[in-house]
């Protein structure tokens, strides 16, 4: 019987070297990452925080942590992904940086939710020229429309869908002391907001992102605009109850969910009569 030799073949030595790899919880994350992300928004090499900023925002998206529900400590998740506190802490103060997480000192980090006061008109840059406060909560809101049509290719730009899909479509005006102010035209996703109805906006008197935040479970962590001057149609004058020769504010808004996906398309006349647009860049 001839005796057994052991293989010195470098190439079985090198999957054995590929298996214990394999076993590596860093090893694991990195593979995990790379099925969850998306070639379009995230490089193909990133680094680790950036990873587990990823992470976290696929457990936001599905729904694990709910706005204004606090998420495990920085210790639990760094056990739970195997990487040090330091770069679970990093990725949390670039979540935290954009909104869409809310540190509070000596009690934890919690979802950031439009019901909180300071972030729950944090996309309405209209203020009085006076700098009050403009008071946001006591607007009045007349819900002009709220109808199921189809998208026209400017609005299924907008919001990633095809021309002739199903969305819903707003109309409102909002007073501030009794004065028509803002004229607004919404689109929303037919298939994320089918059941909404101008019922439910009209017995609704908070802010609108709250609204959809609490009763469909889309939270907006984003948005973009573009904003330029031009004059109103007759139908758009009368009910800001000006004339078709006073100037208003266009402000085209496209608004995101997380990873970056578009949840609302806008466009807001704004008087500036008496008010003007205020942003603060960093």
């Amino acid at each position: 019987m001839s005796a057994q030799i052991k293989s010195s073949n470098p190439t079985m030595d090198a999957n054995t070297d590929n298996d214990e790899l394999k076993n590596n919880s860093k090893y694991l994350l990195l593979n995990k990452v790379d099925v969850l992300k998306s070639p379009t928004n995230i490089p193909s090499f990133s680094p680790l925080y950036q990873q587990i900023k990823e992470l976290l925002l696929q457990s936001l998206q599905q729904g694990e942590w709910q706005p204004g529900e606090a998420i495990p400590s920085e210790m639990d998740l760094a056990e739970r992904f195997q990487v040090s506190q330091g770069t679970v802490r990093k990725a949390i103060d670039e979540l935290a940086g954009d909104n869409i997480l809310i540190r509070r000192q000596g009690v934890g980090t919690f979802v950031a939710t439009h019901l909180e006061e300071r972030v729950q008109y944090r996309f309405l840059k209209l203020m009085p020229d006076s700098e009050d406060p403009l008071n946001k909560a006591s607007a009045e809101r007349r819900i002009i429309a709220c109808k199921k049509t189809f998208a026209s290719a400017k609005v299924a730009k907008a919001l990633g869908i095809t021309k002739n899909d199903s969305v819903l479509c707003l109309r409102r005006v909002l007073a501030f002391s009794g004065v028509a102010t803002i004229l607004e035209d919404i689109w929303l996703p037919g298939h994320s907001f089918s059941e909404l109805t101008a019922e439910r906006l009209r017995d609704y008197h908070g802010p609108m992102y709250a609204f959809f935040e609490s009763a469909f479970g889309v939270k907006m962590v984003k948005a973009q605009e573009r904003i330029k001057a031009l004059l109103p149609d007759p139908i758009q004058a009368e009910l800001l109850k000006i004339s078709t020769s006073t100037p208003v504010l266009s402000v085209e808004r496209t608004a995101f969910t997380y990873n970056d996906a578009p949840m609302e398309f806008r466009q807001g006349l704004y008087l500036t009569l008496d008010c003007h647009y205020k942003n603060e860049l960093n």
